[in-house]
């Protein structure tokens, strides 16, 4: 396989910008087999039965996009570079791994000012990255971060307009609980409380899990063949509980629906063989592709996707490379809205 097996042409007109409102006023393709059906969000309880069951990331994302001052003395006295750090995921020994922009500004030992509260020193640089480790920790590191930080936008957002206060809510899951996400799972930005209550009273019950979403799921595949892509790791967390009830939906026949590929790779990295779901606390770099055997998930909500990228390749592994090209092929004509802040479709692999 090639990532040009997964390409498409996508006018920009329809990369979206800015979500729909309400939330579950979105567009929703329905792909049963070999069906489609154009609805909304809204009318999800329609579209699920009594028992099935969603998997929800219950991640939340950190406002991981800043701007700082490096200050250096030379011999011409004291100046000044600016910095760009965009988080990209915590490392073991409590400091964090970022991009910076211009590198080449910064060097190791060297403190970047981000407010008066905040600032980091540069630990080590590699692979185009940066090791930083901050002056505060624990909740007064997430305050500092909340007052200094702007949302971490897709790169295709980012260059059509910059973060503003609006994304501190419109790129937030209205379950995020968790903080350690660098992106949102996309497809659950789709969700408000009445959908939510009226889900509930369809009896269509949900089930929360942790999956902490890195910046590289942006990260292009470079790769000629597909098979030698590398993935990035992902932290993520099946409690006992959580496992318990996805398990017991499944023996009561109900299906199981995560909401966005992220809770899909997770569930999937926890699957038995015996199609049973375990406890997870880890890392995952899971890679889904074409001829993958899909042990927990029945169905997929998720949004549309970059045409050659790794999760292209996962939803044509969950619905075949034809048929999602068709899909994709459909939404394109129907005008539906791509991306983060776009339209969101729901896929049966079976009629």
């Amino acid at each position: 396989m090639k990532p040009s097996d997964f390409d498409f042409d996508l006018p920009e007109r329809l990369i979206a910008t800015r979500p729909a409102r309400p939330r579950s006023s979105a567009r929703l393709l329905v792909a049963r087999g070999d069906r489609i059906e154009d609805r909304h969000v809204f009318d999800l309880p329609d579209i699920l039965r009594p028992g099935d069951r969603l998997v929800l990331n219950d991640t939340r994302v950190i406002p991981a996009r800043l701007s700082g001052l490096r200050r250096r003395m030379g011999e011409g006295g004291a100046t000044e570079a600016k910095v760009e750090a965009t988080l990209l995921d915590p490392t073991p020994e409590g400091h964090w791994r970022a991009l910076l922009r211009p590198l080449k500004k910064v060097r190791d030992g060297e403190i970047i000012h981000f407010s008066d509260d905040l600032s980091a020193e540069v630990l080590g640089r590699s692979d185009g990255t940066a090791t930083l480790a901050f002056n505060l920790t624990g909740d007064d590191f997430d305050a500092a971060l909340s007052k200094a930080g702007n949302m971490p936008l897709p790169p295709y957002i980012e260059a059509k307009r910059k973060a503003d206060a609006q994304d501190r809510e419109d790129y937030q899951t209205i379950w995020a609980r968790r903080t350690g996400a660098v992106a949102a799972p996309t497809a659950s930005l789709h969700f408000d409380p009445p959908l939510m209550e009226a889900l509930a009273a369809r009896g269509v019950e949900t089930t929360h899990v942790t999956l902490h979403v890195g910046a590289g799921t942006f990260l292009p595949v470079k790769v000629d063949d597909v098979r030698d892509h590398k993935m990035h790791a992902e932290w993520g967390e099946i409690t006992e509980a959580a496992a318990r009830q996805i398990n017991e939906t499944r023996k009561k026949g109900g299906r199981i629906i995560p909401v966005g590929t992220t809770a899909l790779r997770l569930i999937e990295s926890a699957a038995r063989d015996d199609g049973t779901l375990a406890p997870w606390l880890g890392e995952t770099d899971i890679f889904i592709t074409p001829g993958f055997r899909f042990r927990i998930a029945d169905a997929l909500m998720t949004n549309f996707h970059l045409p050659k990228s790794t999760l292209m390749m996962l939803v044509a592994a969950l619905m075949g490379r034809d048929r999602i090209m068709d899909i994709y092929a459909h939404a394109i004509a129907e005008n539906y809205r791509f991306f983060s802040y776009g339209d969101s479709s729901i896929l049966f692999p079976k009629g």
